[in-house]
């Protein structure tokens, strides 16, 4: 029998989170969604109390600062949110015996690497973001190390906010061309996927199939920032030629941006779970809804 003990679902008014939130419900498990107005996660007195009134099963904690440049100038504050946050979560699931899903990111690596990443690998964030993010994934395997999950994902895109290939569909609506980035490379991951991931890994964490630790939710294969757009271009029936490689150099930014973001997936086979698949059938797969929430 299935355990439908609820979940909750922080930073539930986000991208990723309204995803997870739409796989739980058709998957029959009750859940509670809790946005940044219903809980600041700094607060730890507040994350007991709600944690504490709604005793969950699992939580999934989406919450985060995500503003990757913004953190070079306000790491404190990134730090308050991605790392003491996490902390602040992990110590009410260790005190209630919940299981904790905290998403991470790819930016904890150097991004200097040439083959995937493996969930072992050494980290070494050269951003203020990275840094923060790091913080938290600490957090939360020191203070759960039986019940605490890390999910490193990236290049993140959805229905359900902002991201790059929407930010490409509105473009190719309104420019003659492109240049894009050519010399950074990733997994396009689409948050309908790593949703469903993360609903089977609270899911074995529940059955116990599925050993604690780290995982990388991202896509098969990989591609550049010019790649993706070129695919999303196709996808649109627009001529991809359009779409121009240029260099990180053209597009300089407070925070580094990693060269090389590409993750392992091999710890998903100790779950019993098959990694997510290949990126260009995600995109194609999502690509209808992305076109309804870009165009209306």
């Amino acid at each position: 029998m299935s355990d439908t003990r609820n979940w909750l679902v922080t930073g539930a008014g986000g991208m990723l989170a309204q995803d997870v939130l739409a796989r739980l419900a058709d998957a029959g498990i009750p859940a509670v969604a809790v946005t940044r107005a219903d809980l600041d996660i700094t607060d730890p007195a507040a994350v007991r109390a709600v944690l504490s009134e709604h005793r969950p099963a699992v939580v999934v904690n989406c919450a985060a600062w995500t503003a990757v440049d913004d953190a070079e100038t306000r790491e404190d504050e990134a730090l308050r949110i991605n790392g003491d946050g996490a902390r602040n979560l992990a110590e009410a699931c260790r005190d209630l015996g919940a299981v904790l899903l905290h998403v991470s990111t790819d930016y904890v690596f150097p991004g200097d690497a040439e083959k995937p990443y493996a969930e072992d690998a050494p980290t070494g964030p050269r951003s203020a973001y990275g840094r923060t993010k790091l913080a938290g994934e600490q957090a939360v395997l020191t203070t759960l190390p039986d019940s605490g999950f890390v999910v490193r994902t990236a290049w993140l895109y959805g229905a359900g906010g902002g991201n790059f290939v929407r930010t490409m569909i509105k473009l190719e609506g309104v420019k003659d061309t492109l240049d894009v980035v050519d010399d950074q490379r990733g997994q396009p991951t689409w948050t309908a996927d790593l949703a469903d991931r993360l609903v089977r890994l609270g899911q074995g964490a529940l059955a116990g199939t599925a050993p604690a630790g780290v995982y990388h939710g991202t896509s098969g294969g990989e591609t550049t920032w010019f790649g993706l757009t070129r695919a999303v271009f196709e996808q649109l029936g627009a001529d991809r030629d359009r779409v121009r490689p240029t260099t990180s150099e053209a597009f300089v930014r407070p925070a580094p941006r990693p060269a090389y973001s590409v993750l392992g997936h091999d710890r998903w086979t100790a779950a019993g779970i098959e990694p997510i698949r290949d990126w260009r059938e995600a995109l194609a797969e999502a690509f209808p809804a992305l076109l309804a929430a870009e165009r209306g």
